[in-house]
């Protein structure tokens, strides 16, 4: 898995997620001294969490189609500099109208990442562990989470907000210049073992675009998605508020406290796609999307259990330990969405159903920021939204066991060779 170049893919998309993360969760760290600044209401701070989501989730298309079309090496290294630089530009912000421009700018560049990595482990890497490398690789995201806590909580008591932001631009640029240098687009030599695994697409037959994008499958994968992101934007938005607001922590006590979920975060995406190929080669019989559903609808499910319970506990240990383990259910499904994709989609289309999947996927992050900013201003309290997080993901999670099936080819088009894997259907 680590031979022959694909090592160095894997460490620069585990890095490229880690200073994604960095950067964005770097404003819901910096939010109360932001808030402080620029005089900001709570609906008008949720507002401004979910602007990111107006140009990220336009992106996340977008971006799968031009990794499709330009490749995913290209396609990565225009999006690290573009968000790296509005990453930057939010120390310029001088109100609520800059921010929310600085914003959905910021949000246009980090839309394409996460439909390039899964082109470049479809590029790089056998169907058989693909999960497993998605995985480890999207696994730098939590871990990213967790050391922008420390960082910008620290560097703004010690120096200002401001200069945290210009530290991670930096450190998105060098990132960018070596990725250029240092990675492929693909092997040099495609591997037999590559070759086999491909689902075959004709020329004169080739499946559009569009018979994906009105696929059950796609769009309930999608709507699992959603609430994946609906609880991941809550927490990466508005946990740290919370902390201080309903539990009375201070910004040094709140930067180290939200270091605990992403940790287990980290550890749950890194694992997640190693248990769905383990249970793909255990119950092969059954075929390849029984054991990613048996992954996904168990783990989102029990994330939407203990985010609901968490709102309703009356101590903060009981509600950080819930919500870390949510995060940790949560992100074990983290890399299921896209194996999904990989599994069903021919590799000619599978950037942009990835980028369409995570476009919807991330309306959640435009709808979610800015209702719990509503509840929380209405109620005074984040009951409510706590609930709302966890109802929505025990719905998806039914959903998926009821609509998620194998995507069975028109009669006109040729079968693909691993037909038999995602034919039977599971749980």
């Amino acid at each position: 898995m680590f031979s022959q170049g694909k090592g160095i893919v894997i460490l620069f998309l585990f890095l490229a997620g880690i200073i994604n993360y960095l950067d964005r969760s770097a404003l819901s760290i910096a939010a109360p001294f932001i808030q402080d600044d620029l005089s900001l209401t709570p609906t008008e701070m949720g507002i401004i969490f979910s602007s990111f989501s107006v140009g990220y989730a336009i992106f996340n298309f977008l971006g799968g189609m031009a990794s499709d079309k330009y490749g995913a090496k290209l396609t990565l290294f225009v999006a690290m500099i573009v968000w790296s630089i509005f990453s930057g530009a939010l120390v310029i912000a001088v109100g609520f109208a800059s921010m929310i421009a600085i914003r959905v700018l910021f949000g246009m560049g980090e839309g394409p990442l996460s439909a390039t990595i899964s082109k470049m482990v479809n590029n790089w890497f056998p169907s058989s562990n693909r999960a497993t490398v998605i995985g480890l690789t999207n696994s730098g995201t939590p871990l990213g989470g967790a050391i922008s806590g420390p960082i910008v909580g620290f560097i703004a008591i010690a120096y200002g907000w401001k200069v945290s932001f210009i530290a991670i631009m930096l450190i998105g640029v060098i990132w960018a210049v070596c990725w250029w240098k240092f990675v492929k687009e693909k092997p040099s030599d495609t591997s037999e073992e590559l070759k086999t695994q491909e689902i075959p697409v004709a020329t004169e037959s080739k499946l559009k675009l569009t018979f994906y994008l009105k696929h059950r499958t796609v769009l309930f994968t999608a709507f699992a998605f959603f609430a994946y992101n609906y609880i991941l934007f809550f927490f990466l938005t508005w946990f740290p508020s919370y902390l201080v607001d309903a539990r009375g922590l201070s910004v040094k006590e709140m930067s180290i406290t939200t270091v605990i979920p992403w940790i287990l975060g980290f550890i749950g995406l890194a694992l997640g796609g190693f248990v769905s190929d383990f249970f793909s080669k255990k119950f092969v019989q059954k075929g390849v999307l029984f054991s990613r559903k048996l992954v996904l609808v168990t783990c989102l499910f029990l994330s939407a259990v203990c985010i609901g319970v968490a709102g309703l506990v009356t101590t903060t240990v009981s509600a950080v330990t819930l919500v870390a383990l949510s995060v940790f259910f949560l992100y074990l499904t983290g890399a299921i969405y896209w194996a999904i994709v990989n599994d069903v989609v021919d590799k000619n289309n599978v950037g942009s159903v990835g980028g369409f999947m995570h476009f919807l996927a991330n309306t959640a992050g435009i709808i979610g920021p800015t209702l719990t900013g509503f509840l929380v201003e209405r109620s005074g309290t984040y009951t409510a939204a706590f609930l709302l997080a966890g109802g929505l993901a025990i719905f998806a999670s039914l959903a998926v066991i009821r609509f998620v099936r194998p995507i069975v080819k028109p009669a006109s088009q040729p079968v693909p060779k691993d037909a038999n894997l995602t034919s039977k259907t599971g749980i």
